[in-house]
């Protein structure tokens, strides 16, 4: 008895596992359930490093059952918006062609890096005659122009916000992260009857929490008796980091506290510069060990700027939810985190700005009695395992994937 051939998914997205950018997890995550549904999936991906280009890996092979196809020179770092945009026009280009020549295709799965990566999914899926999932998880032009990089009326934004509204208008399904992204993308053009709203997932296989008394990575950074507020993820403009910076300045003389920023970015130079003695600046941590370092933390720090709610999704609350730590969240009332400290309480909403503000909490936590900490990292774990868990988020998105 003949059986049909497997459906087969072509992903498009600029990054991929083991690069540590959270976008390639998020890929990944996806890729591999649809696999253990029958379907055959090939990701088209970046051979460099995202942050760091000087990354390579290999041009071909299968990852639990995924496979993946590398393409050269799409990343040359995050040095400057130019290298970004070259990066991300090669691999446009490139897995155009790509795609075009795997062969049969039912769906195209298509993320917003590189942010005009719609344009070559519009071409395979036009070619191939598939069905376009478009997977938003930043907004563009919007960033740039309210990062002040080019003017609202420059014809490139015209043409970008053209690319968006064909994307939005050809794809079956559009999934946003939050509800102020569905709203900014139906601004665009209204696509409520075909949109899903669904949170980026935790990287459940690698976060569980780990006590401090046998952190391994506390140990190798000396963290031990120290309260750890940590910023673990991208540093960029859109995430401002000036107020805790300002707070740590004047907290500099106060032995125990430390501030502990991992990652990378192009704020990332904000960080180090700074010069000050309570700060700790690491790169992106393995996978394998990222459950050591988050759980290092006494408070995880998230921060959004005021002018970009619904341009991105600041995903890095679910790790630090995941492990059972308490967040202080720096940005506007009206937002995604906004949301989910309004509903349990998990940690401290502030603003921008408010030196004297985070000043006075890092010293009331300071003495505050731990299980107080405890308790609330506890919740926000609990609202992880109920309504945010990679098998509940991840089960729903691959169920847009397959209608």
């Amino acid at each position: 008895m003949r059986r049909d051939p497997p459906r087969t998914l072509v992903a498009l997205c600029q990054v991929y596992v083991p690069d540590p950018a959270s976008v390639g997890q998020q890929m990944a995550g996806a890729a591999e359930e649809m696999v253990r549904r029958g379907w055959r999936v090939i990701v088209l991906t970046s051979r460099d490093g995202y942050d760091d280009p000087s990354l390579h890996y290999p041009p071909r092979e299968i990852l639990n059952g995924v496979e993946v196809l590398r393409l050269p020179w799409c990343s040359f770092g995050k040095r400057s918006m130019a290298v970004r945009v070259l990066g991300g026009l090669s691999f446009i280009f490139q897995a155009i062609l790509a795609g075009v020549l795997v062969g049969p295709i039912d769906v195209v799965l298509v993320s917003t890096n590189p942010p005009m990566g719609s344009f070559a999914a519009l071409v395979i899926g036009w070619v191939r005659r598939a069905a376009i999932k478009f997977w938003v998880m930043d907004v563009n032009p919007d960033q740039l122009v309210t990062l002040g990089l080019i003017g609202p009326r420059a014809l490139p934004v015209r043409l970008f916000d053209l690319l968006n509204r064909q994307a939005l208008a050809r794809a079956t399904d559009v999934i946003v992260l939050d509800r102020f992204m569905a709203r900014r993308m139906n601004d665009k053009l209204d696509v409520s009857h075909k949109i899903s709203v669904m949170p980026p997932w935790p990287l459940d296989d690698y976060l569980e929490p780990v006590p401090h008394e046998s952190n391994p990575f506390r140990v190798a950074h000396n963290l031990q008796n120290k309260l750890v507020v940590m910023y673990s993820g991208n540093h960029a403009s859109s995430n401002p980091l000036s107020t805790v910076l300002a707070a740590a300045a004047r907290l500099q003389d106060e032995p125990r506290l430390v501030f502990v920023f991992v990652g990378g970015g192009t704020a990332k130079k904000d960080v180090e510069t700074a010069g000050l003695p309570n700060v700790l600046s690491l790169p992106y941590q393995p996978l394998a060990g990222l459950r050591h370092s988050l759980s290092a933390a006494d408070v995880h720090l998230v921060t959004m700027g005021d002018a970009f709610v619904g341009m991105f999704h600041p995903s890095k609350v679910y790790g630090a939810m995941s492990v059972a730590r308490p967040i202080l969240f720096l940005g506007p009332a009206d937002s995604h985190v906004g949301d989910l400290l309004r509903r349990a309480p998990i940690g401290w909403a502030l603003r921008h700005g408010d030196v004297d503000g985070v000043t006075a909490l890092f010293l009331r936590l300071l003495d505050a009695p731990r299980d107080q900490l405890t308790s609330m990292g506890l919740r926000a774990r609990v609202l992880i395992q109920s309504e945010l868990s990679k098998t509940i988020l991840c089960r729903r998105f691959c169920e847009v994937l397959e209608r």
